[in-house]
């Protein structure tokens, strides 16, 4: 999440958790550091622990002194450890940047502004008005990484949320340099963007590990700038609570739901601003983008805390590939309005779909767009896809996720239910979905 002063829409999450909200970034937050007495007393405390497990006899001397009060010293008895979290996080934090995302300020003139009428120099009638200044001041900050660099330049992949409205980007390498960012492409589907910046500066660049070989319960670290570029390159670990988490997401002004993702679960502390910033393995290898969390407390008053979600290594670099080479995405598209089976009622079920019973999971076909390819292939209104190449769909998000594995022109098999016949059906894939012509913005 990027840091944002307007507000937090994803902390706040109801009972039934609201889809997390994808936010445009906020102003830096200032904050005050409380440094608790007992911070020192924890030191203190891991030391003699370390000390005690290998050589009691001394921890005990070292603890109990015959000297005078006021004589306490620091013992010389050393940990050294060999930590896989901080190696891995060593290899990485040279490559983790912030983001700024710089936007005209507007303003708005009174007649009075800066005095000017006041003395007659104003060169403007009294009434109000409104313009861009031109001046760029600071809207928001997130994370990101460098991924690549070639050819005198530095690639960086962050979330589109992070960079969405800009006029101008400004990034922040982890030594603290400055540097002019430009925008390579956007996908609003997939919340991802590509920046490019002078190479010259940069010394590190991380690799992307295999998402789909990931584990539950296997050591991560989320690595940022949470709350802006005052907390660059903070890390902190976890484990992957689940490799593959199906999350609406919605529209952080109107609330709408506006499609699904299939993304990591990890309870890794994530916070406004780390957005964009890697998720990595302790090989040091970016396994997830960092895109979104849900906190806060639900009507059962049950405390929402450790979920944050990262969009798969796998499915980032296939978009930021494409983001490179032609500044967009391009998907192919059934031209189908999507529907999850188990949003149907069990009557409905029965008497509109009429599937078999032991048909609890798939995607009905609730309409079409004009232009449909799954239309001209046989595909009727209330068909139930069950199936893509002959890989299951229980929702629509698995329905895009086989999907969007393919290119255009390739060929698919469908496996549907049309009542209680079961039927495969190969589609071209010769539409994309800008093509597509809808009314109700819902197409497939």
């Amino acid at each position: 999440m990027d840091n944002q002063s307007h507000h937090f829409s994803e902390e706040n999450q109801q009972p039934t958790p609201q889809p997390p909200k994808r936010r445009s970034g906020i102003k830096q937050l200032a904050l005050v550091a409380v440094v608790a007495a007992v911070v020192g007393g924890g030191v203190g405390g891991g030391v003699a622990y370390g000390i005690m497990s290998r050589n009691p006899t001394n921890s005990v001397n070292e603890a109990v002194s015959s000297g005078k009060p006021g004589t306490t010293k620091v013992s010389n008895v050393s940990v050294n450890e060999s930590s896989a979290s901080a190696t891995a996080f060593a290899k990485v934090k040279g490559a983790v940047v912030s983001v700024v995302n710089m936007q005209k300020t507007q303003s708005t003139s009174s007649g009075l502004d800066a005095f000017g009428d006041l003395f007659g120099d104003s060169g403007s009638d009294s009434s109000s008005s409104s313009s861009d200044s031109g001046k760029l001041e600071d809207a928001s900050e997130g994370s990101g990484v460098i991924y690549e660099k070639k050819d005198g330049k530095a690639y960086i992949v962050t979330n589109n949320h992070v960079v969405e409205g800009s006029d101008a980007l400004e990034v922040i390498l982890a030594d603290g340099s400055k540097v002019t960012a430009k925008l390579v492409g956007t996908d609003e589907d997939s919340d991802l963007a590509v920046l490019s910046i002078d190479g010259s500066k940069v010394d590190t660049v991380a690799s992307f590990g295999d998402s789909s070989a990931i584990k539950a319960g296997q050591t991560v670290l989320a690595i940022g700038s949470p709350l802006g570029s005052q907390y660059a390159t903070s890390v902190t670990q976890g484990i992957i609570s689940a490799t593959s988490r199906t999350v609406d997401v919605s529209d952080e002004q109107t609330g709408q739901v506006t499609g699904q993702a299939t993304v990591i679960q990890t309870d890794a502390a994530i916070n406004s601003g780390n957005s964009g910033g890697p998720l990595i393995n302790l090989n040091g290898q970016v396994i997830g983008i960092n895109s979104m969390k849900l906190s806060g407390t639900s009507n059962s008053n049950a405390t929402i805390e450790g979920m944050g979600f990262s969009i798969p290594s796998n499915e980032v670099v296939s978009i930021i590939n494409q983001l490179v080479a032609n500044g967009k995405v391009v998907r192919p598209a059934l031209g189908i309005e999507a529907r999850d089976l188990s949003s149907v009622s069990a009557s409905q079920q029965s008497s509109l779909l009429k599937v078999p019973a032991s048909v609890t999971n798939g995607v009905v076909v609730a309409g079409f767009t004009s232009t449909s390819i799954a239309k001209k292939a046989g595909l009727k209104q209330y068909d139930v896809i069950v199936a893509v190449d002959g890989n299951a769909v229980d929702s629509v998000a698995t329905l895009h996720t086989q999907l969007y594995k393919h290119a255009i022109g390739d060929t698919i098999s469908l496996t549907y239910y049309r009542g209680s016949d079961k039927k495969t059906v190969n589609v071209k894939l010769s539409q994309t979905t800008d093509q597509l012509d809808s009314t109700t913005g819902n197409a497939k």
